[in-house]
């Protein structure tokens, strides 16, 4: 049975709609990764997924969308 894993992620540089796209598309992409939610004022990144998901490749993601998780 799978269950929901939520993760987040404090992550600096964060600014704009851009980046918004830039880290939803690249985390994304992370396998088991069903849902991103950017939230630019606290400077989070929740990533929800399918069971537990690989915390060095989502850090890995973020870092290929140009921005820095703190931590």
């Amino acid at each position: 049975m799978d269950t929901t894993t939520t993760s987040v992620y404090t992550v600096d540089g964060m600014s704009c709609g851009h980046c918004v796209n830039a880290v939803t598309e690249e985390v994304g992409e992370v396998a088991g990764v069903t849902d991103v939610a950017v939230d630019l004022e606290g400077k989070k990144v929740t990533v929800t997924s399918q069971g537990p998901v690989d915390d060095a490749s989502v850090r890995a993601a973020i870092d290929e969308a140009g921005y820095q998780v703190r931590g």
